[in-house]
């Protein structure tokens, strides 16, 4: 190829130069106002959004009243489903009763969400509090107090010295004279979680070096006087004072406090049952409930309502935990650990 000539080079490159002085500056921005800049419409979402929590109390999501297996379940699916009733009808929530088989799973439904109100026996309370499912609201009052004791049961046609005077209220011997009777016995238990049916009556038999045969273990305490009423299944039992007077007991044997007899009592040093509350229930959700239940227990209709249940329940009393502070010491003193009496 031939090179260009060097003029014609040198008249491009003026040429080009020129041209670019011509062209038109590009402007300078000045303070005149913005042109409106067009924007995009909003894109819609497609997200799923997320449910809505049904609120507890309703007929979707009810209140679970969980009731304690200490007397029969018929008394307790009948007696708690006409409580819960009234309580919807002083609360406006929607609560049903379920009636769990043993102190062990009541405490469990308390942690897993199953019941958001127990009536609990002491003993399945504390264990209940030490695993942090439940706090304590209530206290049951039986006869005037809000504290019960043992009372050691035979059939009367036993062969056993009764050592209780009904008509003193008194022991006329002492523990140990009263229970070494109980020797190579059979005893009638309730549930290993229970303070007067199991726990305190089998230590203090086991205290007096009295070894007995293989207990059968009934649940509940009218079960226990209904087998001691019936004979054959068991040779002695411990309960509540006084499981005897229990609605369905005494209706279906009107000659049971002759025919069931106490052989020993100790003092009222244990806690009633309680009514706990599970500790995942919203506080305005309680404080509703708790006025229900009091106003329950001061009125005649209530009064009724709630004896039906089977617990002999005569009133309520407003406690928190420090009601269980002596029955601690007393625990702690006997080497009783509530949470190795469930396996």
């Amino acid at each position: 190829m031939k090179r260009l000539p060097f003029v014609l080079v040198a008249v491009i490159m003026i040429t080009v130069m020129v041209m670019s002085a011509c062209t038109t500056p590009t402007p300078v921005a000045t303070n005149a106002p913005a042109t409106e800049v067009a924007t995009e419409a909003p894109v819609e979402s497609t997200a799923v959004p997320e449910p809505t929590a049904i609120p507890l109390g309703t007929a979707e999501n009810p209140i679970i009243m969980a009731m304690a297996p200490s007397a029969t379940s018929q008394e307790l699916i009948a007696g708690g489903e006409a409580v819960a009733a009234k309580l919807t009808e002083l609360t406006g929530y929607t609560i049903v009763t379920v009636v769990p088989n043993s102190y062990a799973a009541l405490v469990e439904a308390m942690g897993s969400g199953n019941a958001h109100i127990g009536w609990l026996p002491p003993l399945a309370y504390m264990l209940a509090k030490q695993k942090g499912y439940a706090d304590v609201g209530l206290v049951v009052v039986r006869f005037g107090t809000n504290h019960y004791g043992v009372q050691f049961v035979a059939n009367a046609a036993s062969g056993f010295t009764a050592y209780f005077d009904p008509t003193t209220n008194t022991n006329t011997a002492d523990a140990s004279t009263a229970l070494k009777q109980f020797e190579g016995k059979k005893p009638c238990w309730t549930d290993p979680l229970s303070a007067s049916g199991y726990v305190i009556p089998s230590g203090m038999v086991a205290n007096e070096g009295v070894k007995t045969q293989a207990a059968a273990m009934v649940q509940g305490h009218p079960t226990v006087i209904n087998a001691l009423y019936a004979g054959g299944i068991c040779d002695f039992g411990a309960t509540y004072i006084d499981a005897r007077t229990t609605k369905s007991v005494i209706e279906a044997k009107p000659d049971v406090m002759e025919k069931v007899v106490v052989i020993y009592q100790t003092d009222p040093f244990i806690p009633n049952d309680n009514v706990s509350f599970a500790t995942t229930l919203p506080e305005d959700v309680r404080a509703k409930l708790t006025e229900a239940l009091v106003s329950m227990a001061s009125s005649e209709e209530g009064q009724t309502l709630l004896k039906g249940m089977g617990y002999d329940v005569q009133g309520l009393d407003v406690i928190d935990d420090t009601f269980y502070d002596e029955f601690q010491v007393y625990l702690q003193a006997t080497g009783i650990d509530v949470t190795t009496l469930v396996k």
